[in-house]
């Protein structure tokens, strides 16, 4: 098998994996973690996710790199 068909089972893998644990994720408090910028005004609401985006980066990277060894 090669390369291409190898990542796209994982990718797969990993999307039914999150499908089945969708309920339980749910619950996680992601967006709403300290240092989050909320803005909210009467006719509009700014959101700017920069620590759920770095913790989701972070995980991410750890695992490119363990996928990689």
């Amino acid at each position: 098998m090669n390369e291409t068909g190898k990542w796209l089972i994982i990718i797969g893998g990993l999307l039914v994996a999150i499908g089945l644990l969708w309920p339980w994720l749910g619950k996680i408090p992601w967006g709403r973690l300290p240092g989050d910028i909320v803005i909210e005004r009467e006719n509009a609401r700014f959101y700017f996710p920069i620590t759920t985006m770095l913790i989701i980066s972070v995980v991410i990277s750890i695992l490119l790199a363990l996928f990689r060894r």
